[in-house]
């Protein structure tokens, strides 16, 4: 009861502040403060979304197979790579500072390269989401392969436990934490990664849309977009959260 009361004061909290900074952007706006082709207002961004909401779904089904996609190859490859290195320490010492370098290395500096190589469908979009989502999964459920506790390990092997009884028993049920905070940063990476990819190149989803309002001056629509871009990565991230506390019924029997 304690902890649904400190949730439902922090939302509270959340929404009177985002409710603040509406008024006061409304007002700066409604006051002439800063122009109205540079700043539209609260109001003229609902009409705007209210206006191209059919277009805005229509965009919106195709980044989200995008993002839905390139999320589940990026979490498959990003997993698979972190048991791998967990198990076979040479693979560890030679693929993780490659890893690293993959993130060193801009999306927006890839992306042209991408839709050079492999044109202007859905493919390019995919490959640039999985390599922006696959490295938190990857380091996220490494370190947490790695922090099993040894203690427990070696009870089970004098038990007579193999390996992969130690890893199911022990390994993954610790590892799924770390994996699931990962996950949350994966999601919302997978929709900003898609609009980038199709800010570049492409024929419909949300980047595309972006791309033509902003040549057109509607910053009123771009503002739409963006915050519906925001919306769409939250919901994914409390969508994480639901799946997390069906996956670790014990987390909330420790709280």
């Amino acid at each position: 009861m304690r902890k649904r009361l400190q949730n439902i004061t922090s939302t509270i909290n959340t929404l009177a502040a985002l409710l603040v900074l509406l008024v006061i952007w409304q007002a700066v706006c409604t006051l002439g403060i800063v122009p109205g082709y540079m700043l539209p207002s609260p109001v003229q961004v609902v009409k705007a979304f209210a206006e191209d909401f059919p277009l805005l779904m229509s965009h919106l089904r195709v980044t989200l197979a995008e993002a839905f996609l390139g999320l589940f190859c990026g979490v498959a490859f990003g997993f698979g790579m972190a048991v791998l290195m967990d198990r076979f320490e040479r693979l560890y010492k030679a693929v993780y500072p490659l890893v690293v370098l993959t993130q060193t290395v801009p999306t927006v500096a890839i992306a042209p390269l991408l839709v050079l190589w492999f044109g202007y469908e859905m493919l390019p979009k995919v490959i640039l989401i999985v390599i922006t989502t696959f490295f938190p999964i990857t380091v996220g459920v490494l370190t947490g392969l790695r922090s099993a506790d040894p203690d427990t390990m070696n009870l089970l092997r004098s038990m007579g436990a193999d390996r992969f009884q130690i890893f199911c028993y022990v390994k993954l049920p610790g590892a799924m934490g770390q994996f699931f905070s990962s996950l949350r940063i994966s999601a919302a990476y997978s929709v900003v990664g898609a609009v980038i990819s199709e800010w570049l190149g492409g024929f419909s989803g949300l980047g595309v849309y972006m791309t033509r309002v902003k040549k057109a001056f509607a910053f009123d629509k771009m503002f739409a977009v963006i915050f519906l871009i925001s919306v769409i990565s939250l919901l994914l991230m409390k969508l994480v959260d639901y799946l997390q506390k069906k996956c670790m019924p014990w987390e909330d029997a420790h709280e």
